[in-house]
């Protein structure tokens, strides 16, 4: 049995003042009758009502701690169901290079383009999703999950600097095709998001993206970063920031190319428009079904507590005014 309001058992910490109360007021309540002798009382017989003059107190506090159960709402779920929802395989690839900290895009690229991923995974809620970052090297952050708060939190830690400084799109394209390669998913994704040109790595874009193709993986691809050109902070001898116009320089032939290869778009992400357009045409893909098992029946158990306490009460009543019954 677990209870939906657990924290209502605090209230038990009310049964400690009544108790007290009860006990004050027991110690106040005697009586005195002035005899000539007592003797005639001495040899008098106990009789069961003397043994039972706390009862009344008694089912009042069973009556009380019922109520509080039932005011936390047991249930029970002793059930478990097998169910299937939809979902595709998807892997997030991200460029950190230090281009990426350009201030086109508030507050600046990567954080852009961070916001554009998380935007994502909260629309995909049955989706396994991983995510691959890439500089001059490629690594995988977070392996296909549907654990998606695990995933946005791993998304929040990447930065520039934590690899080589450079722009291996290959690499990176490479590395989430690795994820995907043994994914029985009908539909398999890379969404990657870049801001410049291949310069780095031993494997060429378009032969990376041949490689997916051969694994019946789609490529969307997102240019991040304003056309012309982009403030970029550079930091002084003296440890100030001041900032420069660097050209933007985006290889939009290239990554338009990934994206026709497998099947993908490619989008220019200058403002949220473009991870709409990802939004409708992903999910026009053909979804693989998976298992969830998880709980299928919560029944709720506060009744019967309910229906106790009433009873109790209604006894104190019965037995208090009249087998219990005080004369003034």
């Amino acid at each position: 049995m677990i209870f939906a309001h657990p924290y209502c058992f605090l209230l038990l910490l009310l049964l400690i003042p009544m108790i007290a109360w009860y006990i004050w007021k027991q110690k106040n309540a005697q009586t005195n009758i002035r005899l000539s002798s007592s003797e005639g009382f001495l040899k008098a017989p106990k009789t069961y009502k003397i043994y039972l003059r706390h009862l009344p107190f008694l089912l009042r506090m069973l009556a009380v701690i019922f109520l509080i159960i039932a005011l936390a709402r047991p249930q029970t779920t002793n059930s478990w169901n097998q169910t299937t929802t939809e979902g595709i395989d998807i892997v997030l690839t991200v460029d950190i290079s230090s281009s990426m900290l350009a201030e086109d895009l508030k507050p600046n690229r990567l954080e852009a383009a961070k916001d554009v991923a998380a935007s994502f995974i909260n629309g995909r809620p049955t989706d396994n999703i991983g995510l691959v970052v890439f500089a001059e090297e490629s690594f995988t952050q977070c392996p296909l999950t549907t654990d998606h708060t695990v995933l946005l939190n791993l998304l929040k830690d990447i930065r520039t600097g934590i690899i080589t400084d450079g722009t291996a799109i290959g690499h990176g394209l490479a590395t989430s095709v690795s994820r995907l390669r043994d994914s029985d998913a009908k539909s398999k994704v890379i969404i990657l998001l870049t801001d410049g040109t291949n310069n780095r790595g031993q494997i060429a874009p378009v032969t990376a993206a041949e490689i997916a193709k051969a694994y019946n993986i789609r490529v969307y691809t997102i240019g991040v970063g304003t056309r012309g050109e982009a403030p970029y902070p550079f930091r002084t001898p003296s440890g100030g920031i001041v900032y420069q116009n660097v050209q933007v320089d985006i290889d939009e032939p290239t990554l338009t190319r990934i994206a026709q290869i497998t099947g993908g778009l490619y989008f220019r992400a200058t403002n949220n428009a473009a991870l709409k357009e990802i939004y409708e045409e992903i999910d026009q893909l053909e979804k693989t079904k998976m298992s969830v098992q998880e709980y299928s029946k919560r029944q709720e158990e506060y009744l019967k507590f309910v229906l106790l306490a009433f009873l109790l009460f209604g006894l104190e009543f019965l037995v208090r005014y009249t087998v219990l019954k005080n004369i003034p």
